[in-house]
């Protein structure tokens, strides 16, 4: 079967998806598991990312001290790939980190350093949990790389052992991440399915969160933004090719009820640009590695989504030696109506008592 949608229906699909509607969710977990991953990217101008995604969908009742409890204490919630996902997928994950590292690279410098592996996973089991910091380098092979990872060769090594599932990320702080043996912070004899199973589980639980995808789509290091061939064909008006939709969602999106949202740049309705553009027709750069005079909506413009509409970008930072939200611009895609104005308005002083700062405009 395909289903033909209209931008409308499809933009709706991918909301209900992604728990932007006014039916707002329970708790953080059940958040989390929905969304199947949160971005933990940490630049704070207003919030870090993934206290701004779980703000996004729950409001004022959702605290960072409770995520923090959530994944430092309750084990609720573990990090993996750069993303928070629920602990219950940790079964899925698993034989995924059985085969990495992937790079023949990774895997040459692994076995090159494997008394240096030995050492570090003694320290820990020793010491930890440890900052990468506080893990002497004692690679026998230094790893090389072109970026920032050149040399630093007590991360590289962290970060790998992560992947392969013999670390774990145990908590983290301004300072940055502890890490620790993986059989301290996860759970013991998890269950896991094979494979193929475990690939088309994610895929569904994928497909689930963002309503409509491709089938195939851009490589992505440790989350796919496509679905193969799970769920069902779909054409949508004006938009070329063939996606890939949840049956289950077209019934939610037609009982779509809209409301007002302001969204971190790495929420995940708006973090494949392209989907982005041909299903919202919404043009959206993070203009934070731009130097200042070539930005044209700020540092950490936060999207604007009204109904099932992104409407424009909110230029704003927290300073909160100031203890101010200071809103640079509000960018208008489209003049505002005063009915979208005045809901932007009041998520932006939403925004503001959420994070326990005052309002101020442009040029205070």
């Amino acid at each position: 079967m395909v289903h033909r949608l209209t931008r409308e229906q499809a933009r709706r699909v991918a909301l209900h998806g992604q728990l932007l509607t006014a039916d707002r969710p329970a708790g953080i977990v059940e958040t989390i598991d929905a969304l199947t991953v949160v971005n933990i990217e940490p630049t704070a101008a207003v919030a870090p990312s993934a206290d701004l995604i779980l703000w996004s969908r729950l409001g004022w009742p959702y605290q960072p001290a409770d995520l923090v409890r959530l994944f430092e204490e309750d084990r609720a919630v573990f990090e993996w790939g750069g993303f928070y996902r629920a602990m219950t997928d940790l079964a899925l994950l698993i034989p995924e980190m059985r085969r990495r590292p992937e790079s023949a690279q990774a895997r040459e410098w692994l076995a090159a350093n494997e008394v240096f592996r030995r050492e570090v996973l003694a320290r820990l089991r020793a010491e930890g949990p440890l900052r990468a910091a506080e893990v002497p380098d004692a690679a026998q092979v230094s790893w090389r790389s072109s970026g920032w990872t050149n040399n630093r060769n007590s991360m590289q090594l962290l970060e790998m052992l992560v992947l392969c599932g013999d670390v774990a990320v145990s908590s983290r702080d301004a300072g940055g991440r502890r890490f620790d043996l993986a059989e301290r912070v996860y759970p013991a004899d998890v269950a896991h399915p094979s494979a193929e199973e475990a690939g088309r589980e994610r895929a569904e639980r994928r497909l689930a969160s963002l309503g409509i995808a491709r089938a195939k789509g851009v490589a992505q290091p440790f989350e796919p933004i496509d679905v193969g061939e799970i769920g069902e064909e779909a054409l949508v008006d004006g938009v070329d090719g063939v996606w890939r939709v949840d049956p289950g969602a077209l019934v939610a999106a037609d009982e779509f009820v809209a409301r007002t949202a302001l969204l971190s740049p790495f929420d995940r309705v708006v973090f494949d640009r392209r989907r982005l553009e041909e299903i919202f027709g919404y043009e959206y750069v993070l203009e934070m590695y731009k130097p200042a005079a070539k930005r044209r909506w700020g540092y950490f413009a936060l999207p604007i989504l009204h109904g099932d509409r992104f409407v424009g970008k909110l230029d704003a930072k927290a300073d909160r030696r100031a203890g101010v939200l200071r809103v640079h611009a509000v960018h208008e895609d489209e003049p505002f109506t005063d009915e979208v104005r005045e809901s932007v308005d009041a998520q932006v002083e939403d925004l503001a008592r959420w994070l326990g700062l005052e309002v101020v405009g442009p040029g205070a």
